[in-house]
């Protein structure tokens, strides 16, 4: 009896010390309108194509989190390590059944050559379920979407490895398109803590 009472106690403070994590913060500027705060949201896109060739939007991903990263198929330095850790987020999505929910998206900073057919290539040799996992081109502009919309950096350069350079964080988006982390996707360590505030937003959005 006094066993079961141990483990009933230990039951409640687990689960309470589960929904009183600190809430994840909200990166970007922000404003006070009214008393209200009014956080950083990326812009609403428009226009990508993804790997089956049909066009993408924001409307895709409207009312779900996500979390995206910018990579290139030809790239043989960072992008492999990325695109692995991404495929790790891709199974706890699966194990904590957060389908529907939460969805990744890679962007491409190559446009020119990865057409879509390069894309789905790339993405199966990578284990993606399309169910979860988008790849898309935005064209030119997905230079402008990396650095005014996620705030961070992508450009093609002749001194980086492939002809671009594009930043190694992954982004973690919430339903109303906050940004809410970022984290290096070369790193295990840093996208166990990814996979974790993930379980974090889950749990705020419930």
């Amino acid at each position: 009896m006094l066993r079961s009472r141990f483990f009933l106690i230990l039951l409640v403070f687990t689960f309470w010390g589960c929904k009183n994590q600190d809430p994840l913060p909200f990166l970007g500027t922000h404003e006070v309108i009214d008393g209200d705060t009014v956080y950083y949201t990326i812009p609403k896109f428009y226009g990508l194509t993804d790997q089956d060739g049909y066009g993408f939007s924001f409307d895709q991903v409207k009312g779900k989190a996500f979390v995206a990263e910018f990579f290139f198929s030809r790239c043989k330095s960072i992008c492999p390590l990325m695109t692995s850790q991404m495929a790790r987020i891709q199974d706890e999505i699966k194990k904590n059944g957060w389908q529907g929910s939460v969805e990744l998206l890679s962007h491409t900073v190559d446009p020119i050559y990865d057409q879509p057919k390069i894309l789905k290539s790339y993405a199966k040799t990578h284990g993606a379920d399309f169910s979860i996992w988008t790849f898309v081109n935005a064209d030119s502009a997905v230079y402008a979407l990396a650095q005014q919309g996620y705030l961070l950096s992508a450009f093609p350069s002749a001194d980086a490895d492939g002809g671009f350079f594009h930043t190694d964080q992954l982004t973690l988006i919430d339903k109303n398109f906050h940004i809410r982390g970022y984290y290096d996707g070369t790193s295990t360590k840093a996208v166990d803590e990814l996979i974790k505030d993930l379980g974090v937003l889950m749990a705020e959005e419930d």
